[in-house]
Parts: structure tokens; C-alpha cells; sequence
């Protein structure tokens, strides 16, 4: 993809009515959102950055979200904001989450790109930025073997998404259509019947039969197979260099304004815990399962974190292009009119840390703040 603005996205505002807030409901594969202090030690000596006493971090209790489990869980965060809190927040759907980035009782928040998207627009470009990127990848198309031998074999199938609009069942409407196959978007019935199910029922509606498959997220496309489905495709596949956002970071733009030294050392942290992540994988794996653990009472069987580990790509990048991409498809779907993009994105404290880094910085595409 080229680092320009699609024309798409100079046509007027987003017209969302009737349409759910898009999230990433599915991914959480955790507990519901929940109070998660940190209870890590602050060094000797440290001071608080800006005068806070906290900074309140919120993110997924999920697979794609490693960047926020790792360094939630080796103390990256903390020891960046030095003696400035780090609390943090676990949620299991995007609506919850872009509540809570509006109301503040979240700074700054790891979050798909759906919700990212719906949030920006439905309060015309002023409640949020996006600043960073965390993964990509991901995600799969699994199926049950015993039914579906080959792609053609999804047409007139049941195909679980994790909802209504989230950035999964864009994903698959979108690939359906490029089958030349009909679907309606709000009802999924047609050609494939699209069955908006949340991923911690999904592997249940697989066993009972009332799914011939799923296009869903990290760990429930893994959890699937545990149960005997077959990954039929990698979303990756379908995207230059096998790159496509799954997770971006978030923050509200008053707090971004009035506390950019702290974003900048949330940041620093995001960059040091994601160099850490792919220099130790095995290491870093572990981490993340230990804090799922702790976020939602039960650690993922190595067959099916193993696997899921295997598919994200940990990056700073946060795939500007791919975003435009991605809010296309939502209006070729028909789920979404027009949007507005224009300064979704602001990566100056991010270029900012790459650069001091050593590492090259990263793109905006052309919907970067003024």
C-alpha cells in the first residue's frame, strides 16, 4: 500500500446509525473489563512524570494484545513512569473500552481497529488518536475438514464472526464478496450465512455443530483446532507482505495534550517491551500466558497458545495504510458510510522514541494530525 490518503476517505463524515459500535467484542478472550492495579515496585528515587499519580492503561485480556500482557507483567510500563502509578484495566469488548478512554477512567488503551475507527468517527475526530501500533496477524478462517474441503466448499456454510461490524466480520464480508458471493451485512444470510457468535462461545457452538467454521482472532482460531478444525486460510496471506493491523494503541486526545511526557514514556515502554518480545519469543510467550492467567483466571494450554504465539507479528508500526484498507472494506460491505480518517493518527512521540532508538520510523499514510 502506498503511504498516501485513499481518495475514500475525502468524502464526508461517517453515518454509523443502526450499526453497533464496531469493536473487537470476540477478542477478549479473558474476563470482562476489571480493575487490574499494579502491584509492581517503583524504584528508589523515581519521580512522577507530569505530577501524576497514575497513568490508567486498559487492554484486552488476549493473545493480540502480548504487548500490553508483557509489559504489563515484566514491568516495562512501570519502570518507564517511574514513580507515576501504572494501573491498568482489562477488557473483553471495544464499546467498554472507548467508554472508558471518553469518561477517563482510561489514558491510554491497546485496542483493534475497528473500534479505533468507530470511535474517531462518531465523535468527529475528537476524542481520540491513535499513536503506535502493537501487532499484526493473526487471524484465521478455520473450518470443520469434514465439511469443508477447500474454499469454494464455504459457499451455502456457516461461518461464525465474533460480531456484527467488528473488524473480523468486515474482514470475511469483504473476502466473500470478493468470491462474488451475496450477503446481506446486517442479517449475514445469502450466499454463506455469516453467524455473529462471541468467541467464548464459539468453540462450543463449533462442537454442537451449529458452525461449519469461523473467521476469527487469536486464541480462538487455535482453540478451534484444539477441537479438531482446520485452518483453511491466514488472513495474512491476503495482504502486501503479509502485514495488516490487528492492535493499535490508543489515547485520548486531552490527556495526550496535557501529558505528553507520560504518553512518551508509555510509548518508551511499548518499544522496549516489543524488543524484548522478539529477541526472547519463548521468554516473552510465557509472560503474556502468566498474565492471562492472572487477567482471566486460566492460562491457555500450549496447544493452543503455541500456535496462536506463532501467527502475530509484534511491531511499533501501526500499519497506517492497512487501516485505510481495512475502513474500505467496512464501506464496501455496506457497514459503513464514508468515513473521515483525516488525523486519526498522531506517531510524533512514537517517531520521537524510534529515532532515539536507533530504529527507522513509521508512517501515517497521510491521516496524521496537523
Amino acid at each position: 500500500m502506498p503511504a498516501t490518503r485513499s481518495s475514500l476517505f475525502r468524502r464526508g463524515l461517517a453515518v454509523l446509525v443502526a450499526l453497533p459500535l464496531l469493536t473487537l467484542a470476540a477478542c477478549g478472550y479473558g474476563s470482562k473489563a476489571a480493575n487490574a492495579t499494579a502491584e509492581q515496585k517503583i524504584a528508589a528515587g523515581a519521580k512522577k512524570i507530569d505530577g501524576l499519580d497514575s497513568v490508567k492503561i486498559g487492554y484486552f485480556g488476549n493473545v493480540t494484545h502480548a504487548t500490553a500482557l508483557v509489559g504489563h507483567q515484566k514491568g516495562f510500563f512501570q519502570k518507564a513512569l517511574g514513580a507515576t502509578r501504572a494501573e491498568y484495566q482489562v477488557f473483553n469488548a471495544g464499546p467498554s473500552e472507548i467508554e472508558a478512554l471518553n469518561s477517563g477512567s482510561v489514558d491510554i488503551g491497546w485496542i483493534g481497529p475497528s473500534p479505533a475507527i468507530n470511535g474517531y468517527t462518531k465523535s468527529n475526530g475528537k476524542n481520540l488518536r491513535i499513536i503506535g501500533g502493537s501487532a499484526s496477524g493473526g487471524v484465521k478462517l478455520v473450518v470443520d475438514p469434514k465439511k469443508i474441503k477447500s474454499l469454494k466448499d464455504v459457499k451455502g456454510k456457516k461461518i461464525a464472526t465474533p460480531q456484527l461490524g467488528n473488524t473480523q466480520d468486515v474482514a470475511f464480508l469483504n473476502w466473500a464478496a470478493e468470491q462474488g458471493w451475496k450477503v446481506d451485512p446486517q442479517s449475514g444470510k445469502g450466499d454463506v450465512s455469516v453467524i455473529r457468535t462471541d468467541n467464548k462461545i464459539t468453540p462450543d457452538a463449533y462442537r454442537s455443530g451449529s458452525i461449519d467454521g469461523a473467521w476469527v482472532p487469536e486464541p480462538t482460531a487455535s482453540k478451534l483446532v484444539a477441537e479438531g478444525a482446520k485452518v483453511l486460510l491466514d488472513e495474512s496471506t491476503l495482504w502486501p507482505e503479509k502485514k495488516f493491523v490487528i492492535t493499535n494503541i490508543i489515547v485520548s486526545q486531552k490527556f495526550l495534550k496535557e501529558h505528553p511526557k507520560a504518553v512518551e514514556a508509555v510509548l518508551k515502554a511499548s518499544v522496549d517491551t516489543n524488543k524484548w518480545i522478539n529477541a526472547h519469543p519463548d521468554e516473552a510467550k510465557a509472560a503474556a500466558n502468566k498474565q492471562l492467567a492472572v487477567d482471566s483466571g486460566k492460562a491457555l494450554p500450549a496447544d493452543v497458545i503455541d500456535p496462536a504465539w506463532k501467527s502475530l507479528t509484534i511491531t511499533d508500526d501501526p500499519l497506517a495504510a492497512t487501516l485505510n484498507t481495512e475502513a474500505g472494506h467496512a464501506v464496501k460491505s455496506g457497514l459503513l458510510q464514508d468515513p473521515k480518517l483525516d488525523g486519526i493518527y498522531d506517531l510524533t512521540l512514537l517517531n520521537k522514541v524510534l529515532e532515539a532508538e536507533g530504529e527507522p520510523t513509521v508512517s501515517d499514510a497521510g491521516l496524521g494530525a496537523e
